[in-house]
């Protein structure tokens, strides 16, 4: 077993004195006694119940999220919200580190992320690949929150870019703090696949102290350490070296799996205290730091372009050249000699004389098997929110806080080369870091409210206004020297010899710089029962932007209660997500599968000259239109709640298709000092570029009941959710995305999803069981469409189960995917050694046992 950070232990001794026992553990609320649940999100009024809700909000309380074998909050919310969609990442670049995940079928930044109802900022990853529905996203980083800090989390299945602002397009998530004064508890958790990999170790903390007799202070930590997994076969390239008598090549050369996570560390405060006059201070923020490490593909010791071989295709189509790429570092004097391939083996006697000759070289001579490079970053993540709230004698309530976040993303990359570095032979560096990533952003909000009389309504009229400043700034850090070189005395680029570390070259000092945005809003929200029967709300929020202009949104929302057990509610809204900094400002090389071959791929920002020449311009919002209507229902004693969506954006901000370059585009990146472009194949950038329209249906039920002498409840959840791609434009003369990327965008996550779970509580045993439902999906494997998976529906199950030894200590020990269920096989398997689909919505690692240790104070 891996030893477990250790940062957290001072910690742990100096909290020790305040572990007393003096409360029991929570048990699960007989029907009789439950409350029901109350929302602050979706609303500037004073807290209310869900049912009583004009929009569909789902509340999941802390003991959900802690009741599972994972820790990653992505993972949790996707088991546990049907219309939130997270997949494993493999082989993604960035989006391994960070991954997305996306609601309602749109994008992970287009939905707002919430603390405590403040505004999260963003993660410093830019997804380039994120199968599709995900490709240029640049979401929060939920993976830096830690579980055991949760009351609950509010979602909001609506779009309210009215209420909060930018990217509140299909929702919100609204993360609630533990405010407990007194008591917490201690974790420790233990996990592995069936398969024997994926160990993953947890400790976990939470206590609440007082902060005076006024206030409380709350506190929460988690370290964690992940083992990676892998769900490989051999590819064929790879074989057919073995079976050449190639015998430095590994197996499987190639991993599909989950990433390492190490040195994960997950610190959060939250503090509170009344200041008297009806005023309350407030407080919280977040350290967290952890590193992420997985695979790339495959470089195959006879045709990888830019290293083994000088075309990855020929000019005319015609299969790779059936020679090693030699470096001549003497150009013109005496020719290197020509190593011949016949029947997968390099010339033994040619490649001699390469090695015997100081003036030559092949990178053969160093990785005769290929090599593969390790791909990973270090990532940070810091917070800080503080504000006074209140009420005034005149009775307006007001809220004034400040927020500033920080995302960073360090790179790095071994078992790689950057082949300008060939003069130093067998002395080449294989561990680089190719730079930095930035995301810092701040928030001043100024918020009031006050309930206004009006005769003949049924409630005072809510009203509330404020502004708000925004800032967010990305930063390119550029890397070490070695990730970028360029070889100009023996000019190798010319040679076919690529630029950079192979895999993810280093930014370049040309590349680095600050880029900052800014924006004033100002809103208006109005609520307020009219009758006894009927709610009715109205938003208006103005946007100035210092890039992207100004939009004006509005939001109308209502609720009829029809009857005592039947009510109907909706709204209509307009929306928008202003572009990051970090997409209008972005440099990246990826290496990516084209024409199937690795081919470096550069993304460029959308103002750059070739952009402009190619069909870029500076980026716009986005916008939107939805609305949604429902219905809450009682069946018996069987709540329900049934609410239809309908989000159309337009001008979608998204990653062009790679445009091919010709000589004449390669030369002007030249003269604009991007030395690296005789390397690229083809370039993308951000555009405005096509128009979508997602629906689906939301449908949860709940029930309580006594059973087998103990409590019991029901829930179920399932979601429908349908896009389709209504127009796109043209960039270069091609479409921006073509008929792959459009079924990636309509079919890539399942068109249902759904789960069944019951909670039963005896004594001082509780079990769960949660059946969970995945539709079918298409997958374009390596975003290739000529490799199309149609992949079926499955079905797994989670169980769990606890024994109370003592009033405050606990053992669970559970399952999920418990009968070890897989996706259906990739049937291009050996192309490049994935077992599975790897944008699978179930995950592919199969079934994980895990087991728990709680103690309560």
């Amino acid at each position: 077993m891996k030893s477990i950070n250790t940062r957290l232990l001072p910690v742990a001794v100096a909290l020790a004195p305040w572990i007393v026992p003096n409360t029991v553990l929570a048990q699960t609320a007989s029907p009789e006694a439950a409350v029901e649940e109350v929302v602050v999100t979706g609303t500037r009024r004073e807290a209310r119940s869900v049912s009583d809700s004009p929009v569909p909000v789902d509340v999941i309380s802390g003991d959900d999220f802690v009741n599972q074998g994972t820790t990653d909050m992505n993972s949790l919310l996707s088991t546990l919200v049907p219309s939130y969609n997270v997949n494993t990442q493999p082989i993604s670049d960035a989006a391994t580190i960070m991954r997305p995940a996306n609601l309602r079928g749109l994008p992970p930044d287009n939905t707002l992320v919430l603390v405590n109802g403040k505004r999260r900022h963003r993660g410093a990853v830019v997804a380039f690949l994120g199968g599709g529905i995900a490709d240029g996203s640049q979401g929060p980083d939920l993976a830096s929150i830690p579980a055991i800090a949760l009351k609950q989390v509010e979602v909001l299945r609506d779009g309210a870019s009215a209420q909060y602002g930018s990217d509140a397009i299909a929702g919100v998530l609204n993360f609630i703090l533990k405010d407990d004064a007194e008591g917490g508890s201690v974790e420790a958790r233990y996990g592995e696949y069936y398969e024997g990999d994926g160990e993953s170790v947890t400790y976990s903390a939470n206590i609440g102290v007082p902060l005076t007799e006024a206030g409380f202070a709350n506190f929460s930590l988690e370290v964690n350490d992940v083992e990676p997994t892998s769900r490989s076969v051999q590819r064929s390239d790879a074989q057919t070296l073995i079976d050449a008598g190639n015998t430095n090549v590994r197996v499987p050369t190639q991993i599909w799996g989950s990433p390492e996570v190490r040195d994960d560390f997950k610190f959060l405060g939250n503090v509170g205290l009344d200041l008297g006059n009806g005023s309350e201070a407030y407080a919280f923020g977040n350290w967290s730091e952890r590193t992420v490490e997985g695979g790339f593909f495959f470089r195959n010791p006879n045709t990888r372009a830019g290293v083994f071989n000088a075309y990855s295709v020929d000019p005319d189509g015609d299969d790779p050249d059936p020679f090693l790429l030699v470096a001549d570092f003497t150009p013109g004097v005496t020719p290197c000699p020509v190593v011949n391939i016949v029947d997968n083996v390099p010339d033994a006697a040619a490649l001699a004389q390469v090695a015997a000759d100081p003036d030559c070289f092949a990178f053969n001579e160093v990785f005769p098997g290929g090599f593969t490079p390790q791909f990973g970053g270090d990532v940070s993540d810091t917070s800080f929110t503080a504000g006074v709230r209140g009420e005034l004698d005149s009775g307006i309530h007001y809220d004034v806080s400040g927020s500033a976040g920080r995302s960073e993303v360090k790179y790095f990359i071994n078992n790689t080369i950057n082949p300008q570095l060939a003069a130093l032979e067998e002395n080449i560096p294989t561990s680089y870091h190719p730079g930095a990533y930035t995301e810092l952003d701040r928030v001043f909000n100024v918020d009031l409210s006050y309930p206004l009389e009006i005769g003949g309504f049924s409630s005072p009229l809510n009203v509330a206004g404020g502004i708000e400043y925004r800032e967010e700034t990305f930063e390119i850090t550029n890397g070490d020297a070695n990730s970028f070189y360029i070889d100009t005395a023996a000019d190798l680029p010319e040679q076919g010899f690529g630029i950079g570390s192979n895999g993810f070259p280093g930014f370049k000092p040309q590349d680095a710089g600050s880029f900052s945005s800014d924006l004033w809003a100002a809103y208006l929200d109005l609520e307020a029962d009219v009758t006894e029967a009927i709610l009715l709300g109205a938003a208006v929020r103005y946007e100035d932007f210092s890039d992207f202009g100004n939009t004006t949104d509005f939001k109308l929302t209502g609720r009829l209660q029809v009857a005592d057990e039947f009510a109907v509610r909706g709204a209509v809204s307009t929306g928008f997500r202003v572009p990051t900094a970090g997409q209008a400002n972005v440099r990246n090389v990826t290496t990516a599968f084209t024409n199937g071959q690795l081919a470096d791929e550069a993304t460029l920002p959308p103002t750059n000259p070739i952009s402009v020449q190619l069909g870029g311009r500076p980026l716009e919002p986005e916008e939107s239109v939805s609305y949604t209507i429902g219905a809450v229902f009682g069946v018996g004693d069987v709540d329900v709640t049934v609410d239809y969506y309908n989000v159309e954006v337009t001008d979608r901000i998204a990653l062009t298709t790679t445009i091919e370059l010709d000589q004449a585009d390669i030369d002007a990146l030249l003269a604009q000092g991007i030395l690296d472009a005789t390397s690229f194949t083809g370039v993308r950038f951000f555009v405005n570029g096509f128009d979508t329209t997602t629906q689906g249906v939301d449908i949860v039920a709940t029930y309580a009941t006594e059973l087998f002498g103990g409590s019991t409840e029901f829930a179920a959840a399932a979601n429908w959710t349908d896009t389709e791609v209504d127009d796109f434009i043209q960039t270069g003369g091609e479409d921006i995305i073509g008929p792959t990327r459009i079924k990636q965008l309509e079919e890539n996550l399942p068109n249902w999803r759904a789960n069944l779970s019951a909670t039963h509580t005896q004594g001082p045993w509780r079990g769960l069981i949660r059946i969970n439902y995945y539709g079918d999906y298409y997958e374009a494997h390596l975003d290739d469409g000529d490799l199309p998976i149609e992949a079926g529906e499955e079905i797994t199950v989670d169980v769990e189960l606890g024994y109370n030894f003592t009033d405050n200590l606990v053992l669970v020990a559970g399952a999920q995917n418990l009968f070890d269920e897989d996706p259906d096989k990739n049937p291009w398997a050996t192309e490049v050694g994935s077992e599975f689909p790897a944008t699978s919505p179930m995950g592919f690692n199969g079934g994980f046992w895990y087991a728990r240790g709680i103690y309560q104070f």
